[in-house]
């Protein structure tokens, strides 16, 4: 089985990764057809949980390899990766400032980004896309370094691939939930739900496709994949763990999801 997936291409392993974290995504989001709600203490917990596995991820899975690789180049180890980290996080930035879009559940307020006369529901799918991108950006990029980065390989890259997996659990349960409170109903809201995981495989294939075009820009698409993670975890996961004042429970479910994706990603590089 590792020898038949090591002869695909990236962004064939890419794709198929990305469609398993959209998949449980929807496995998440399926909840809403079971119960109208769940309990709030459990789900700051769970996003907090999936806070800890992207922070890791950032780190293990992204960072460290951008810094292998630019100083494989014979360039200072620092400065791709962070003028690469630099580049995602202000392009998630410019998308929150520009991109019309509007976050389900609490507190309800106005759409952000520039104005529109676009429906509710099309703005809450916007917001879903927004948040998911760099999720598929990172699975992309960690198979398109396993093709031509030294210390790299498509076991690292698997485990993040089954670390987002985890922690899309949660995630589409806090996404289709809240819709089935703003009166959507069950099959709605699961769909909707899903739907946040589908841009997944799109921006997992563009990732590893970047990659694996050029050696010289590796580590900078690595630092972008790891700054659009670390802006969605800081702007999206950690204030959404906390907004119930259940800060105990979801710091906690931080420290765990983080030491989780640390061991996958070592144990199974």
């Amino acid at each position: 089985m590792a020898e038949f997936l090591a002869g695909l291409p990236p962004w064939v392993l890419a794709l198929l990764a990305s469609c398993g974290t959209w998949a449980a995504t929807a496995a998440g989001a399926a909840v809403v057809l079971l119960v109208r709600e769940v309990n709030k203490k459990l789900l700051d917990a769970m996003l907090g949980f999936a806070a800890g596995v992207m922070m890791a991820a950032t780190f293990w899975s992204l960072l460290a390899p951008a810094i292998d690789a630019a100083a494989a180049l014979g360039v200072p180890a620092w400065l791709p990766p962070a003028a690469g980290f630099l580049a995602g996080a202000l392009f998630l930035q410019a998308m929150d400032w520009l991109l019309p879009h509007l976050h389900p559940g609490p507190p309800q307020g106005r759409a952000e980004g520039l104005p529109a006369t676009w429906t509710r529901t099309t703005l809450l799918v916007l917001a879903l896309t927004l948040h998911n991108v760099p999720e598929g950006l990172a699975v992309g990029v960690a198979f398109g370094a396993a093709a031509g980065l030294p210390g790299a390989s498509i076991s690292g890259a698997v485990a993040l691939a089954a670390g987002i997996a985890i922690q899309n659990v949660p995630e589409g349960m806090a996404v289709s939930l809240p819709l089935r409170r703003e009166g959507f109903s069950p099959a709605r809201a699961l769909w909707y739900g899903q739907l946040s995981g589908a841009a997944e495989p799109l921006a997992a294939v563009i990732g590893a496709l970047a990659a694996a075009a050029s050696q010289a820009a590796l580590p900078y698409v690595l630092g972008f994949a790891a700054g659009a993670m670390m802006f969605v975890i800081v702007e999206e996961l950690i204030p959404g763990s906390q907004q119930g004042g259940n800060t105990d429970v979801a710091t906690a479910g931080a420290v765990l999801g983080f030491v989780l994706m640390m061991v996958l990603d070592v144990g199974l590089s």
